[in-house]
């Protein structure tokens, strides 16, 4: 469609105009931009049209002979994108939770002081809660799984501690009131463990690390696939925004220092997002975890928690 052919004064005697009427239900005068649209999809099936302005709009001329087939593709075209864009997903109401999930924050701030000091646990004194809880990459190969789990409760110092508590609580604050605090925490505890084990097949056999640092950036994949699935439809191709957000935060936070483990920091983030992708696309089958579901699911990691402490401190003999 050539800029004489839009607007030639006048089209062929024995052409015909494609009324609005037999492509769309509501007879609406044809706007240009409408009648462009229009001429765009014909010539896409390589169907010759012509664009001139009418008393009730613009129209769309075709010749006689592709009539029938211009209505036909003018109409399929309408029709599968008849509820496009889709509208944007609705808003969820967010759980009143963040007391709680605070509350675990502070416990976990709680545990770091219990490390420091010298306590005599299942007849073990005194315990060095580094030594037998890091995540030790030759050791977890070795069977050692619970070293996945209380690498994640232990800091090297209060500064450690602190950054990841300032940092992750954020990010975890609002995923437990998206999802409700038991399928968050068991998404965190799950990205961790994952993040882990990811990192001591990578790493050296003599390879440590400690901190929750690995949940955290799973909190971070965890919420850009949230907000990815969510807006996925949108034309507006907000769903990739978050992506963007959460790999510059990586690289920003979780790059950079002498004890940084960029390894456990990004497959964090990784299975982070594959757990948020399933998530997604599980509550929107299902429905978010009722009161009941995210109580269950909450006892369910606090006792993989407490049981890979039991097993560690049992084990150190």
């Amino acid at each position: 469609m050539t800029e004489d052919q839009e607007h030639s004064v006048e089209p062929q005697d024995d052409w015909r105009i494609v009324p609005v009427w037999r492509v769309e239900e509501r007879g609406r005068k044809l706007t240009l931009r409408q009648a462009r649209l229009w001429a765009l999809v014909l010539e896409s099936r390589y169907i010759e049209c012509r664009l001139e302005p009418g008393p009730r709009g613009w129209q769309v001329w075709v010749a006689p002979e592709n009539y029938d087939a211009a209505c036909r593709e003018l109409n399929l075209y309408v029709e599968e994108n008849r509820n496009w864009p889709p509208f944007l997903p609705p808003v969820h109401p967010m759980k009143e939770n963040t007391l709680p999930t605070l509350s675990i924050l502070v416990l976990l701030a709680t545990f770091h002081n219990l490390t420091n000091l010298d306590l005599k646990i299942l007849g073990h004194y005194p315990v060095d809660w580094l030594d037998i809880g890091n995540a030790h990459a030759g050791l977890i190969l070795k069977g050692e799984w619970w070293r996945l789990v209380t690498a994640l409760t232990l800091h090297a110092d209060a500064l450690h501690l602190v950054s990841n508590l300032a940092i992750g609580g954020v990010f975890i604050v609002y995923l437990c009131r998206d999802l409700g605090s038991g399928l968050a925490w068991t998404l965190l505890l799950a990205s961790g463990v994952c993040g882990n084990l990811a990192n001591a097949y990578v790493q050296l056999p003599s390879h440590t690390s400690v901190g929750a640092s690995t949940a955290v950036f799973g909190a971070v994949g965890i919420l850009g696939a949230l907000t990815m699935m969510r807006y996925r439809h949108h034309l507006r191709r907000r769903w990739p925004l978050p992506i963007a957000a959460a790999l510059s935060l990586l690289v920003l936070l979780g790059t950079e220092g002498e004890r940084t483990d960029l390894g456990a920091h990004l497959f964090g983030f990784m299975f982070g997002c594959l757990f948020g992708f399933a998530a997604e696309l599980l509550v929107g089958y299902v429905g978010r975890p009722g009161r009941l579901a995210n109580a269950l699911l909450a006892l369910a990691s606090t006792s993989v928690v407490i049981y890979a402490w039991w097993m560690a401190i049992s084990q150190s003999g």
